[in-house]
């Protein structure tokens, strides 16, 4: 009976002491919670001050008839999304966007993929980095204007052309429907391109030699090393430059607004910059935060849709 006696003591010891430990590990888990909330009070505030209280207002605006100058912040319902429905040139900017995003997902992720595996390991490589990089680093306002000389009648696109064809070249770039869009596309790309590539380059770092060495000394040649094992695990960081394309395509503004000539109803009208139109041009605002409501509405779907399919790829992959 002593023996079991002490036994239990022993046990009743041992708890006491794991109560004690787990008492003093909550009390440093207490602690620790209200440091970090102090540390991140600052930030938090901030965040919620310049980022989440605009976004929560301009909901409230784009249900109201808020004028500028005038007010009327009255709750009009979905009447200026209704609006959108029946407003031609929502219908056109909504389909450039569309183009815009297109262009703004594959050609750079084409051209900075070959960009990112041409200039891997060979002489020169940093110097043609830094070249290529450099249009980013640019404000997008500074290229647009740069741009608009070099696509002029008398511009550098034109006398270009000029040492091939037969007479004079005086193409007006930025004046025609037909043209106008394609340059823009071609700017937008030669100022994004280097981003992605480098990106792409820090993706390709990280891929583990091993599977690829394996997969050469088994016979694999590089474009079947390139699409069975390189891509798949450079999926998350395509994954990364897909979701900035996206929100680079339907944020465009800089560009269009700059280097198109007149608004509303030209080629170049998108939805950013048809939001601009209403909102501070036309003094719309209510109408202006309903189409910002859409952009955001439709920039989270494509984004949560990427996100899926690339959590398909890396089921298919594993």
């Amino acid at each position: 009976m002593a023996e079991n006696s002490q036994e239990t003591d022993e046990q009743l010891l041992d708890r006491i002491g794991r109560d004690v430990l787990l008492a003093q590990e909550r009390k440093r888990g207490v602690l620790a919670f209200r440091s970090a909330v102090m540390f991140m009070a600052p930030a938090a505030f901030i965040v919620s001050a310049v980022l989440l209280f605009p976004v929560v207002y301009n909901v409230y605006l784009s249900f109201t008839k808020w004028k500028r100058f005038k007010g009327y912040d009255e709750f009009a319902g979905f009447g200026n999304y209704e609006r959108l429905t029946t407003n031609h040139f929502f219908t056109e900017a909504f389909a450039n966007t569309a183009i815009w995003v297109a262009a703004s997902i594959t050609l750079p992720l084409l051209l900075g993929l070959g960009l990112a595996l041409l200039l891997r390991n060979v002489p020169g490589e940093g110097l043609f980095k830094t070249i290529i990089f450099i249009p980013r680093i640019l404000a997008p306002t500074a290229v647009a204007v740069l741009w608009y000389y070099v696509y002029a009648p008398d511009g550098i696109v034109n006398w270009f052309l000029g040492l091939f064809l037969p007479g004079d070249v005086d193409i007006g770039w930025l004046y025609q429907d037909n043209t106008i869009t394609p340059s823009i596309i071609a700017t937008f790309v030669w100022q994004s391109v280097g981003l992605v590539m480098v990106l792409i380059l820090l993706g390709l770092a990280a891929i583990p030699r091993d599977p690829i060495e394996a997969a050469t000394i088994d016979g694999a040649t590089p474009f079947q090393v390139f699409r069975h094992i390189v891509l798949p695990l450079l999926s998350p960081t395509i994954l990364v430059v897909t979701i900035l394309s996206v929100l680079a395509g339907f944020t465009a503004f800089d560009l269009l607004w700059v280097m198109g000539t007149s608004y509303p109803g030209q080629r170049t009208l998108s939805l950013a910059v048809f939001m601009y139109f209403e909102a501070f041009q036309k003094g719309s605002w209510a109408f202006g935060s309903a189409i910002a409501v859409v952009i955001g509405f439709v920039v989270l779907s494509v984004t949560w849709i990427q996100a899926l399919l690339q959590n398909h790829i890396d089921k298919m992959t594993k």
